[in-house]
């Protein structure tokens, strides 16, 4: 029969009409088995094993996805992108998740697709759908394990499951200098998450809007729910990395007292609009607040750059403020400008990988290469000096 099979093998039409025909026929244990090959249980639904497998997390430990993830997930996109345009619309989108229940609903409460890249149209760019599969597994990887076994993922390797797509990082670890614990570097991750935190109008969603290449308006809107951006960012060396970064809206003092997620967060972006002498002492009252911040590696930024700069009025100013906490002053940022938004999220990112340089309250490491030298020694040792050659001198003039 016509458009049955092709030079791959045969088609969804040739395979609808096969099965039709074996039911016909009364060969209803060939459709169960071909039913069976495809992991589908009696019910007809996919076995929770395979939507589900087993997977142990460590604490302290995130996960991403593994590069034959990300290769299963750029093939289904060049797949699905029909029309070639380097973006999935709203018809090649709902081809894609036809075999799933549909577009995940964390994905919903993320706004997606304005939670990532996309392009003129509005239709998700490939750069923009990595980054939404590399949130979601750092959210929450059982939607991935899913998905992946809703869209047909196979793997070679000998763990033949959909965990083959997902990688496991190291366990977070913690150091102690002078009684103060804090974070270790981290050498095995490439997703980080950030949270900032400001004061209403300070420019949060901007600097969102801006992190995907977005223009946005002057009109300032509240945030209420939480906001998500996230995006790849290219570090010194080239390294590349994912970047998720959400605006609180009005959770912002629930999730900053829920300690356990405050643990799941790399880094604290503390922003404050600059030309508002009101904007920073909303920080100053947060950190008052929230006694726990002081263990999060923190990093902070004065929006709107470009705007006639203001003396803050506040308990504490911004510069000597960072300065008693040992990290680094306030980046002033504006997101018109690409080269200081790109040394934000690098500085960001540098953060999270190694926390000792933001952590608050912590000393400066000392240089181990360098080591004191009192003035005492650098005496003796000229004394020394000068003794060894004035003795080498006198050898030579007595051998005239």
């Amino acid at each position: 029969m016509p458009d049955c099979a092709g030079e791959k093998g045969i088609t969804a039409r040739g395979f609808l009409l096969l099965n039709k025909f074996f039911v016909e026929s009364g060969r209803h244990e060939t459709v169960w088995g071909i039913l069976r090959a495809f992991n589908y249980t009696d019910s007809l639904s996919i076995d929770e094993k395979v939507l589900y497998p087993k997977l142990e997390i460590p604490r302290y430990s995130s996960v991403e996805l593994s590069p034959l993830g990300y290769k299963f997930l750029v093939d289904l996109f060049l797949l699905f992108d029909k029309d070639n345009d380097g973006g999935l619309n709203h018809h090649e989108l709902e081809r894609l998740f036809y075999p799933t229940p549909g577009i995940p609903k964390t994905w919903k409460d993320t706004n997606f697709p304005r939670s990532v890249v996309c392009n003129e149209q509005g239709y998700v760019t490939l750069q923009g759908w990595l980054a939404q599969w590399s949130m979601t597994t750092f959210l929450d990887h059982k939607i991935t394990l899913a998905y992946l076994g809703y869209f047909g993922f196979e793997s070679n390797t000998s763990a033949a499951s959909t965990s083959a797509a997902l990688y496991i990082t190291k366990p977070r670890k913690f150091k102690k200098r002078n009684g103060k614990v804090f974070r270790a570097p981290v050498i095995d991750r490439t997703v980080f998450n950030c949270f900032i935190v400001g004061a209403s109008g300070c420019g949060k969603t901007s600097l969102l809007e801006a992190f995907l290449g977005r223009s946005f308006s002057n009109a300032h809107s509240p945030t209420i729910q939480q906001s998500f951006a996230v995006n790849n960012v290219e570090l010194t060396g080239g390294k590349q990395c994912y970047l998720i970064m959400e605006e609180l809206g009005e959770l912002e003092n629930a999730i900053l007292a829920n300690k356990e997620k405050l643990d799941f967060c790399d880094v604290l972006c503390f922003a404050y609009d600059s030309s508002d002498p009101e904007s920073f002492q909303h920080l100053v009252e947060v950190k008052q607040k929230f006694a726990y911040l002081d263990s999060i590696p923190s990093v902070f930024v004065a929006l709107k750059a470009d705007l006639d700069r203001q003396q803050q009025r506040s308990d504490l100013l911004p510069e000597p403020y960072t300065r008693t906490l040992n990290i680094s002053p306030p980046l002033h940022i504006c997101s018109y400008w690409n080269s200081s938004l790109n040394e934000l999220m690098n500085h960001i990112v540098k953060a999270a990988s190694n926390p000792r340089i933001a952590t608050p309250g912590l000393e400066p490491e000392p240089t181990e290469q360098e080591p004191m030298i009192n003035p005492f020694t650098i005496g003796c040792g000229a004394i020394g000096f000068m003794v060894i050659v004035s003795a080498l001198y006198m050898q030579n003039f007595s051998r005239r």
